[in-house]
C-alpha cells in the first residue's frame, strides 16, 4: 500500500474546575446545581462544538485524574493548513476555546440552556506546532479562566486541562461504485488513486452458517409465518490484486419485518459475520473476525442502528466494540473510535444536528486480522449514504492497525455491510426510487 495521509489527533483531557472559597455567592450557586455538574462548549473554527463534563476539585493540593474521559478532534493536513492560512491572514486570531457554564439541575449531561451562567473562557492560539507532525503537549495545569465581581483582587474559577497533539496517521479507501455492482476499491493519497481490492456482491441463498460454521445464536422471532417478505443470503467477497479472496460479509441472520410492524427491529435483528480466511485450512474456508448486526428504529428521524462485536478465538461470547446510530435517510458515519465512546448503554448527548448516538466498549480485544491488540484512539471510519441513494463508502483505518493488505481487507468488509444494512433495513413496503441506489428489496 502507498504511504498513509498524515492527520492530527488534538485531545483535550483532565479536565477539573476549582473555585476559591472566598467566592461565596459562586459556591453557593454551585452547591445548588450540584445534581447537575459544570459544562464546557469545546469549540474550534470549522469543526461542531463539543460538550463535556467538568467535576468539581474541592482540595487546593488535588488535580484531577490524567486518565479521565478525552474529548477528541482529528484534524486532516488541509484542516490544520487552513487553521494556520487564517491564523496569518485574518483578525482576530484562531483559538481553540474552551467556554465554562455553571451547570443546572433537570437537564441532561452538559445541556446548556438560555439560562445558562458562563464562569469563564479559555482560550489557546493555533500555532505552528500543530502542523510539525510532531506529538506535543501544548499545556498540561491550571489556568484562571475569570474573576469574581465581589472586588477587585478577587480570584476566579480556575480549570485545569491537558492539551496535546498527536501524529494520527491513516490509510484512506473508497469504493468507487456502489457496492453492489462489485466495484474496485481505491486507496487515495492526495490525487493519486491506486487499486487495492475488488469488491464481489452475490445473492447466495445458503445461510452464511453453512460455509462458516454456527458461531452465534441466532435470533429467532415467534412469528413463524413463512409467507412474509425476507432478505437473506446476501454476501461481499473482497479480492486482494491477485484475485485471492482476502475478506467476506456473510448475511448471518435474515433481515425480516417483526411481528406487528413492516421493519427489522431491535427484537430481531439482521446480521453479517465478518470472516477473514483461515491461515491453517488447507483449502478454502472462512474464520469469523466479528459480527454486525442491524436493526431500525422508527421516530420523527428513522434511524438504522449498527452494533459490531469482535470475535476472539476460542471465546463463547462477542466483544462489543460500537454502537452507532445512522440517519436512514442522510446516512453518516460508522466508526470504532475508544475516544468517541463510552461505556455500554450510556449514550452521549450529540451536538445540536448529529446524526450518530455513541456508546461504548467493553474490553480490549484483538482488533486486526492478526494478532495487533485494540489500543485508546481511532481504529476506523465509514461514511455511508442514506437509503435510496447512491452510495460510495469512504473507509479511513488507523496506520498503528494495518499490519498488512489483509488486514485492511477486513475493515472493507466491514464497511460493505455497514453500506447494505442501510438497504437491508428498509421498510418492506416501500418501493426505491428510480435513478437512486440498485434495488436490492423489491
Amino acid at each position: 500500500m502507498m504511504d498513509p495521509q498524515a492527520f492530527v489527533r488534538l485531545s483535550i483531557g483532565s479536565l477539573g474546575l476549582r473555585i476559591p472559597v472566598e467566592a461565596s455567592k459562586l459556591v453557593q450557586s454551585v452547591n445548588r446545581a450540584s445534581s447537575s455538574p459544570c459544562c464546557c462548549e469545546i469549540r474550534l473554527q470549522g469543526f461542531p462544538v463539543q460538550r463535556a463534563p467538568i467535576p468539581l476539585i474541592s482540595s487546593a493540593e488535588a488535580n484531577p485524574d490524567p486518565h479521565s474521559k478525552t474529548t477528541v478532534f482529528y484534524l486532516e493536513k488541509s484542516n490544520v493548513k487552513a487553521l494556520i492560512a487564517k491564523r496569518c491572514f485574518q483578525t482576530p486570531q484562531v483559538f481553540l476555546e474552551i467556554v465554562v457554564y455553571l451547570g443546572r439541575q433537570k437537564q441532561s449531561l452538559c445541556s446548556i440552556s438560555s439560562k445558562k451562567q458562563q464562569l469563564g473562557t479559555f482560550r489557546m492560539e493555533v500555532g505552528p506546532e500543530w502542523e510539525e507532525g510532531k506529538p506535543a503537549l501544548i499545556h498540561n495545569g491550571w489556568i484562571r479562566i475569570g474573576k469574581h465581581k465581589q472586588g477587585a483582587g478577587r480570584q476566579g474559577p480556575e480549570l485545569h486541562l491537558r492539551v496535546k497533539l498527536d501524529p494520527d496517521p491513516r490509510y484512506v479507501f473508497q469504493f468507487e461504485d456502489e457496492t453492489t455492482l462489485g466495484p474496485q476499491i481505491v486507496q487515495i493519497q492526495g490525487s493519486i488513486k491506486q487499486p487495492i481490492f475488488s469488491c464481489k456482491f452475490s445473492r447466495d441463498r445458503r445461510a452464511a452458517q453453512d460455509q462458516v460454521g454456527n458461531y452465534w445464536p441466532s435470533s429467532n422471532s415467534s412469528d413463524k409465518d413463512h409467507e412474509r417478505r425476507e432478505r437473506k443470503g446476501w454476501k461481499v467477497v473482497i479480492h486482494d490484486l491477485s484475485g485471492s479472496a482476502a475478506a467476506a460479509a456473510f448475511m448471518a441472520t435474515p433481515f425480516v419485518p417483526s411481528s406487528g410492524c413492516d421493519w427489522v427491529s431491535r427484537s430481531n435483528p439482521g446480521s453479517w459475520l465478518i470472516v477473514r480466511p483461515d491461515p491453517v485450512a488447507t483449502s478454502e474456508s472462512w474464520h469469523p473476525w466479528g459480527r454486525l448486526e442491524a436493526w431500525r428504529e422508527t421516530g420523527p428521524r428513522d434511524s438504522v442502528c449498527l452494533r459490531l462485536y469482535l470475535l476472539p478465538e476460542y471465546q463463547d461470547t462477542g466483544v462489543l466494540v460500537s454502537e452507532i446510530m445512522l440517519n436512514a435517510d442522510k446516512g453518516g458515519e460508522f466508526f470504532i473510535d475508544m475516544d468517541r465512546q463510552t461505556p455500554v448503554g450510556t449514550p452521549v448527548v450529540s451536538p445540536k444536528g448529529s446524526s450518530s448516538s455513541e456508546y461504548g466498549v467493553t474490553a480490549a480485544a484483538s482488533i486486526g486480522g492478526g494478532q495487533a491488540a485494540m489500543v485508546a484512539g481511532f481504529v476506523m471510519n465509514c461514511r455511508v449514504q442514506g437509503e435510496g441513494k447512491i452510495s460510495k463508502p469512504v473507509v479511513q483505518l488507523a496506520m498503528r492497525h494495518v499490519t498488512c493488505v489483509e488486514d485492511a481487507a477486513i475493515f472493507m468488509a466491514l464497511a460493505a455491510a455497514v453500506d447494505l444494512s442501510i438497504e437491508a433495513c428498509r421498510p418492506f413496503r416501500r418501493k426505491t426510487k428510480k435513478g437512486n441506489r440498485h434495488s436490492l428489496v423489491s
